[in-house]
């Protein structure tokens, strides 16, 4: 049987370690920025949630509840429940008009979610 040879790696040139551990340039998001947008995420934790919100993005006007359960499929109470979690996440604005709600994009709670992922000057 051959022995076994243990070769332990060297360390990298100090050239290769100051490239590796360059500070970002890119500002970051504070203790509470990131707190307020975990949030945003964890209300689009969810199926739903998502294609809810992918139909108000692409409706040019506030949208009723009635309209928002035919295209999803699920029953109207449930379509309810996943609402009012966008609302209070801050992702939907609700409108009352007589006995039917309207629902729309926050636009600002969107903004902070593209914000996160913002590539800008990333990839140059």
């Amino acid at each position: 049987m051959t022995p076994v040879r243990l070769v332990m790696a060297t360390d990298p040139a100090p050239a290769s370690v100051a490239a590796c551990c360059a500070p970002l340039g890119a500002p970051t998001l504070s203790d509470q920025e990131a707190a307020d947008t975990a949030a945003l995420f964890r209300a689009l934790a969810d199926r739903h949630r998502v294609r809810i919100v992918n139909l108000l993005a692409t409706s040019p006007e506030p949208v009723c509840v009635c309209n928002l359960t035919p295209s999803l499929g699920i029953a109207q109470p449930t379509v309810s429940h996943h609402l009012k979690k966008l609302v209070t996440a801050g992702l939907l604005d609700r409108e009352q008009r007589g006995v039917w709600a309207y629902y729309s994009l926050n636009r600002d709670a969107v903004r902070r979610l593209a914000a996160v992922a913002d590539l800008q000057g990333a990839l140059a």
